[in-house]
């Protein structure tokens, strides 16, 4: 009888080697659902001293929005030193793991910064390329053939030797490529080697493409756990709305009365006495608070606009005129620049006018007396159908800090602010598909509210 064959000893051993290494690479690969992390730990072992594979690895992932290969990270024999290994006892069982240390020192690394600057089209021009991502199939290749090559220039940048390409497949699909070689010592990659790298890469692709789900549904959660926070704010804060509205529409008849009764009081009360004066504080107070509740039912109340055909400048020219008592009183200038001819648009002219009396009138209170205040008129600059209506004082502008806030409701510097002032006039703005902005000058504050012109109504002549 002929004895059956029998495996040498070395042989047996080598096998059981890879095998274990095997093991090692999955249980590593199962260890986190981190992206990042998962891909240093790839890398880091493909390059440790402990493996004993190769000097250096390259991930590359794709981008199927852009079709380009982003460069994520490279991992160099000498960054790859200090990987752990957990379960060393259990030679089926045991695993690597990484310090945060190193996966920022990896990251930080000159050569890890030039692969994450490295973009590789996938177009198909590129031999590598095609047979690696298109055709899903491992490469090993002698880079003095990349080097005659006329598509790409990527690898003449990275590796000075022979590398292999393995395909990161993931639901039939290729989602990167890992390279490797051995720029140290210039040695040649073994068939033993290529097979272990094409095990690991199937392995690897199907992790880290786990990993991009995961990710994924862990930021769908988190937006919908911020939609829905948003959802129980707006309920909160429509609950609270309406609970101010009512509250608000209870309390203007007592104060009508309250107010009445006052004035009343005033007409009957000799001047320079304390009666008189409680009575004027009274009247003063009354009239405070019923602007107040004005300005809430206003900001409250859903709002309906009545869009008709009126002229911006005519609507202007009311406020100013409504304001000019204002004006007079606090002793400023007034500058108007108002084209003549026809600004017109469709819009509300009874809200527009609150929108414009809203700013005079902030400006005229931000401006010191015997100041100044301009009005002006213009054109959008990047559209002919829109104008500008400029509204600009000499006061002390707008401290930077709470500019981006002016607009919020209930903000106010103002001691007897409600601060829904800019609130609703913003609004109306938003409500005509405008906008106002604010912003400082040289000296003082301006505010430029923007609103689309009727297609017939910018065809005016230029003057005063």
């Amino acid at each position: 009888m002929t004895a059956s064959p029998t495996l040498h000893q070395p042989a047996i051993d080598n096998r059981l080697s890879g095998l274990t290494l095997l093991y090692q690479f999955s249980n590593t690969m199962l260890s986190t659902i981190r992206l990042n992390k998962l891909t240093h730990l790839i890398l880091t072992a493909l390059t440790a001293p402990s493996s004993g594979l190769f000097e250096r690895s390259i991930l590359f992932l794709r981008n199927e929005k852009s079709e380009v290969l982003q460069g994520m990270l490279g991992v160099t024999r000498q960054t790859a030193t200090d990987l752990q290994t957990i379960g060393e006892h259990d030679s089926l069982g045991s695993r690597w793991d990484i310090s945060e240390d190193v996966v920022a020192q990896q990251r930080s690394n000159q050569f890890s910064m030039l692969i994450r600057m490295t973009r590789i089209e996938i177009d198909g021009a590129c031999p590598l390329i095609r047979q690696v991502i298109i055709e899903r199939s491992l490469s090993h290749i002698d880079d003095s053939i990349c080097h005659v090559c006329p598509t790409c220039s990527f690898i003449r940048q990275i590796c000075s030797g022979s590398f292999a390409a393995a395909p990161l497949i993931a639901r039939n699909k290729t989602i990167g490529i890992i390279v490797v070689d051995n720029p140290e010592s210039g040695r040649d990659i073994t068939q033993d080697e290529l097979h272990f790298l094409q095990l690991l890469s199937n392995q690897a692709g199907m992790a880290i493409e786990n990993s991009m789900l995961y990710n994924r549904i862990e930021d769908a959660n988190a937006n919908l756990r911020d939609a829905r926070e948003r959802l129980l704010h707006g309920e909160r804060l429509a609950a609270i709305g309406e609970m101010a509205a009512n509250l608000a529409h209870e309390l203007k008849n007592p104060l009508v009365t309250i107010g009445g009764f006052a004035g009343r009081l005033l007409k009957s009360l000799p001047n320079a006495t304390k009666e008189r004066k409680y009575a004027d504080t009274i009247a003063g107070e009354v009239s405070r608070l019923e602007k107040m509740l004005a300005d809430i039912l206003s900001f409250s109340r859903k709002p309906t606009i009545c869009f008709s055909e009126c002229d911006l400048a005519d609507i202007l020219k009311d406020c100013i005129t409504s304001c000019t008592t204002a004006l007079e009183d606090r002793g400023l200038s007034l500058t108007t620049s108002i084209s003549d001819g026809v600004w017109l648009m469709h819009g509300d002219a009874h809200q527009l006018k609150q929108v414009f009396l809203n700013l005079i009138l902030n400006a005229c209170d931000a401006t010191p007396e015997g100041g100044r205040l301009s009005i002006a008129i213009s054109r959008e600059s990047s559209s002919e159908n829109a104008a500008v209506v400029s509204i600009k004082d000499s006061g002390k502008g707008i401290p930077k800090e709470i500019l981006p806030r002016i607009f919020s409701p209930f903000f106010t510097t103002k001691q007897h602010g409600t601060g829904l002032g800019l609130a609703i006039a913003n609004r109306i703005a938003i409500n005509h598909f405008g906008s106002i902005e604010a912003e400082n000058s040289e000296s003082g504050a301006i505010f430029k509210v923007k609103l689309p012109l009727a297609a017939h109504g910018n065809n005016h002549k230029k003057g005063m």
